[in-house]
């Protein structure tokens, strides 16, 4: 078998060292170098190692609360499974995971979490060292690299996925392929603030709804409740690990607010935290801090190495004094919709990783079980892979009927038209003139800082009801709208508001030849399937929140 694998990730490169393995011929496209994204990044660990009184049921219990309910539970089955075998896999191609003076795995434990299950590599640094063993093993492997590429488009005949566009050295090029493995991760750069990396536009989940294939719960997007509030360039994230070895977050006042609103505090799920960050940094016109005084400075510089560097780096001494911290987009939930074995509903296209939406996150994800998915899911689809090729093509018909049924299915109806440019009648997505929808208002200004809501959003929509022009597109003008209304809190008419616009923009938009302009495209196109989904959902579950209900945070 022909194997290509898009992305560098945990996702990709465990997939395609899984396909050189089993003796596939096997290519590995990257859009930055090799281990480029959000993978190396990562501070939180990799869920998965039961201590006593813990177990795989546990962990299964705890990842399908923090999915507010929506999570598919054969899928979470599957991860807590067979993730102590990916973490076995993972030490065996050489992560060095922190060990006690016994040479035991030391445990964390993170927000939404009831036990200690998480193994950190190097303190704050597990993402990288991952990223580093296995790109060490992907170069020793069977396995041709291509760097510097962007995928362009999925190469679809008869219906079956055989290859992919890409562009590289400003050439389109193509690549034959008996099956294609998505993992080029989220779209976090569709928003103004996020911890994601510039490449995060949402190639993958773009190129797979021109295909065809069916993409959910993309109105789940996930915001880490502290990332740095020090005016950097690039948001940087301070480990939610920190919260788990007990620092707390405090307002002006110095009380723990987040308990006003959740019963575990700091350590509630991700949605919750986030929310009432934001909430509390509106009331009172500067960002929340984040007190880990108690922790010590000893082993704050010794359990996260990194984290003490930066702050240090911009005059932080957050051993002595809290520092400030805000939201920032971080992860997507939804994507690429696949079975337990990463096949999309295109025969020949599979997904893995954070583009793909295998159930397991359902409308919120749990702390520290993405790098788990992404090596568990990645493994599975090149078995996958694997079988369908003994099997013969049958197999790929028939794995389209077992697909895990949407939680929301009028999301998956609403982005059929998606793929196509605006214009075209046949294309339109269905009429937003509900009645309920534009009598919707936003009952919450909030005092404009990074990370907040901006008041800026009421002042537009009156800007638009006075017949004023939609601003010419920007990638900047895209991510504020994205912030403004599709973030931490939404509004019908705020979500029709950006759909309005997108399509402008869409229509307006010449056919990509450079990097930037496919970019452009995808985010553009990412960002009208997420908020078409997003005013598709009426009621507020997990990440997807509407400002116009009474209760702002719900525990």
């Amino acid at each position: 078998m022909n194997i290509v694998v898009v992305g560098s990730g945990i996702a990709g490169l465990t997939a395609a060292l899984h396909a050189a393995d089993a003796g596939h011929r096997t290519t590995l496209v990257t859009k930055e170098s090799l281990g480029g994204g959000c993978t190396a990044l990562a501070q939180g660990g990799v869920a998965g190692v039961y201590g006593p009184g813990d177990s795989p049921a546990a962990h299964a219990a705890d990842t399908m609360v923090a999915g507010a309910g929506l999570s598919d539970a054969g899928a979470v089955e599957v991860l807590v499974r067979e993730g102590s075998a990916r973490i076995a896999e993972l030490i065996a191609r050489g992560v060095a995971f922190d060990r006690d003076a016994d040479g035991q795995l030391l445990l964390g434990r993170e927000a939404a979490h009831a036990h200690a299950r998480i193994v950190h590599a190097g303190g704050d640094a597990t993402g990288a060292a991952i990223s580093r063993a296995l790109v060490q093993r992907v170069h020793e492997a069977d396995v041709e690299v291509i760097e510097h590429a962007l995928l362009v488009d999925l190469l679809v005949g008869e219906g079956v996925v055989h290859g992919i566009r890409m562009l590289r050295d400003d050439l389109l090029v193509g690549i034959h392929a008996d099956a294609v493995i998505l993992a080029t991760g989220g779209a976090g750069r569709l928003y103004a603030h996020t911890t994601n990396p510039d490449g995060a536009t949402g190639d993958g989940i773009a190129a797979a709804v021109r295909a065809g294939a069916a993409v959910a719960d993309l109105e789940f997007v996930q915001f880490h409740p502290t990332v740095l509030a020090a005016g950097l360039a690039n948001a940087f994230l301070i480990s939610e690990a920190v919260r788990g070895e007990g620092a707390a977050l405090i307002d002006d006042e110095g009380r723990r607010f987040v308990f006003d609103v959740h019963p575990d505090g700091e350590l509630a799920p991700r949605d919750v935290v986030a929310r009432a960050v934001a909430k509390k940094a509106a009331l009172q016109g500067a960002p929340v801090r984040l007190d880990a005084t108690m922790i010590g400075a000893a082993r704050l510089a010794g359990r996260f190495p990194t984290i003490d560097r930066v702050t240090c780096e911009h005059g932080l001494d957050w051993a002595r004094e809290p520092i400030p911290v805000t939201p920032a987009a971080h992860y997507l939930m939804g994507g690429v919709v696949t079975d337990l074995d990463g096949r999309t509903s295109v025969p020949g296209l599979f997904a893995a990783g954070e583009v793909a939406r295998t159930g397991v996150h359902g409308a919120n994800r749990l702390a520290s079980n993405s790098l788990l998915e992404a090596a568990v899911f990645g493994a599975r689809a090149v078995a996958a892979v694997g079988r369908g090729a003994a099997a013969g093509k049958g197999a790929a018909a028939e794995a389209r009927l077992r697909l895990a049924p949407l939680a929301h299915p009028e999301a998956r109806l609403r982005l059929a038209s998606l793929a196509h440019p605006v214009s075209s009648p046949a294309a339109s997505p269905p009429p937003l003139n509900d009645p309920q929808l534009s009598s919707a208002r936003s009952d919450f200004p909030m005092t404009s800082f990074s990370g907040a809501l901006s008041e800026r959003s009421e002042t537009k929509r009156g800007e638009r009801a006075a017949g004023e022009s939609e601003p010419p597109f920007s990638r900047e003008h895209l991510q504020h709208l994205m912030w403004d209304h599709v973030g931490l809190l939404r509004s019908p008419d705020g979500l029709a508001e950006v759909l309005d616009t997108i399509r402008t923009w869409r229509e307006a938009a010449p056919a990509p030849t450079t990097r930037a302009e496919h970019e452009d495209a995808n985010l553009l196109l990412v960002a009208q399937a997420t908020a078409s989904a997003a005013l598709a959902r009426r009621e507020s579950v997990g990440a997807h929140h509407l400002d116009h209900e009474p209760a702002l945070i719900g525990a």
